[in-house]
């Protein structure tokens, strides 16, 4: 199919995973003859790719659909993805779109496209519950040419009492490892040095498989492709975190120490309420098991305040807690009601203005971790991949992330995509630590 000379702007909004799909859908519109031009521009189609992991992430989605339609109201706008997949059909009409895809067609966005310019097909989104394998997409080249986002996994079988995403992605779907390494090599062909293993439960790699793969056999087989320099994983629970799983990762050379694991809350009951699988003792573990394999990991996390039923104690729990572990860094999220899930149902919702005070409390104390973490780094040596040319604290500098992904900036001198050590010598700016380079 070709679509000739038509113009697409693409927007992304929510996770790594999103990111990902819309570089697919970018590629297979630009080789069926497409154009790319930036969304702020007149284009033929405008493509949102949507998140719909809160009420804000809903409203981002529709006002970045308003805007493609008043950017050009003779535009086709095509709404996908997490919002799309869920939305009423008919208000997604009231905003302008044309087509809608679900999470699960991205890879098909070209026959999609020409189906509505040959019939007028207008509504593309399928039963993401029934599908049983993971949807073959990969890419082949990036216009960032130092790290990829891969996507190895999709669907979520948890159903945290919060949570709408089992609804918009489906239950778990596992990427072959083979073709997961056939796409590592492709782009390693293309200059690219570090890739972050992601999914919507990456922790979950492996289990609709029959063949026996698991995240663990696929990290090892992803470090033995020759140009692997580096590798990042998405968002891990808890429980995946045991002293086999550790010891292994720890005898990958190429593994990154910054690691994201999923809380949610430090107190016991809130735990519980969410339908989160574990307890704050076997959080705890997790974050000691990760310490003894690691020297000083980059332990990162999200955190939800004011969920139904949280107490003034419960919060208290959660705040020690989360300074008792001691993260690098945290998303700190007010809680965010969610039509179609347990949590919306639930007595005792909390007031805003009780969410915001304690947001404010948690996301003070992440900054003073973050602070700490960063301040213990100066006078180590360090490795980094500079990633782009930046003005730091008024200098042109380049930039890039140490194994522990704390941002560093060297001399302008150094270039693009090279890896560097050196030693860390004092912070540039808030979040930017200066590294004068090995000679």
């Amino acid at each position: 199919m070709e679509l000739k000379d038509i113009r697409f702007a693409f927007h992304t909004l929510g996770c790594k995973v999103n990111i990902y799909e819309t570089e697919v859908m970018e590629q297979l519109v630009t080789a069926a003859g497409a154009e790319l031009v930036p969304f702020e521009a007149q284009a033929d189609v405008y493509v949102v790719n949507t998140c719909s992991v809160t009420n804000m992430a809903d409203r981002k989605s529709r006002q970045m659909l308003h805007r493609a339609k008043k950017t050009n109201p003779d535009a086709l706008v095509c709404a996908c993805g997490c919002y799309a997949q869920v939305a009423d059909a008919e208000i997604l009409k009231a905003d302008g779109v044309d087509i809608i895809m679900g999470s699960d067609q991205k890879a098909e966005i070209v026959r999609i496209v020409s189906d509505y310019l040959n019939k007028g097909l207008e509504n593309a989104v399928t039963d993401v519950s029934k599908a049983k394998s993971f949807r073959k997409m990969s890419i082949t080249g990036l216009r960032e040419h130092t790290r990829a986002d891969l996507k190895v996994q999709d669907g979520c079988n948890q159903f945290c009492s919060y949570c709408i995403i089992p609804y918009t992605r489906g239950r778990i779907r596992s990427k072959m490892k083979d073709d997961v390494i056939r796409e590592v090599e492709d782009l390693v062909k293309n200059g690219i040095q570090e890739f972050v293993l992601t999914g919507i439960h990456l922790s979950s790699y492996g289990r609709d498989l029959e063949n026996g793969d698991d995240l663990i056999g696929l990290i090892e087989a992803v470090s033995a492709v020759p140009g692997v320099k580096r590798i990042r994983l998405g968002s891990l629970e808890p429980r995946i975190v045991t002293e086999e799983f550790a010891r292994r990762l720890a005898g990958v050379a190429s593994v990154c120490p910054h690691f994201h694991l999923s809380l949610q809350s430090g107190a016991a009951g809130t735990l519980k309420r969410m339908n989160r699988h574990y307890s704050p003792d076997e959080y705890r573990e997790s974050c000691r098991i990760l310490r003894k394999h690691f020297n000083d990991p980059a332990i990162t996390t999200d955190v939800i305040v004011g969920f139904p039923g949280e107490t003034e104690a419960d919060f208290e729990e959660s705040l020690a807690f989360v300074e008792e572990i001691g993260f690098y860094e945290m998303h700190v999220f007010k809680y965010s009601r969610r039509k179609g899930t347990a949590a919306d149902r639930m007595p005792d919702q909390i007031r805003e203005e009780v969410k915001t005070g304690r947001s404010k409390r948690m996301i003070e104390l992440g900054e003073r971790m973050s602070h700490d973490y960063r301040t213990r780094r100066i006078g180590s040596t360090a490795e980094i991949l500079t990633e782009e040319k930046a003005e730091v604290n008024g200098e042109t500098c380049y930039t890039g992330y140490t194994r522990e992904y704390v941002r560093v900036c060297v001399p302008e001198s150094a270039g693009e995509n090279r890896i560097l050590t050196g030693v860390i010598t004092e912070f540039s700016d808030k979040e930017t630590l200066k590294m004068t380079p090995a000679t």
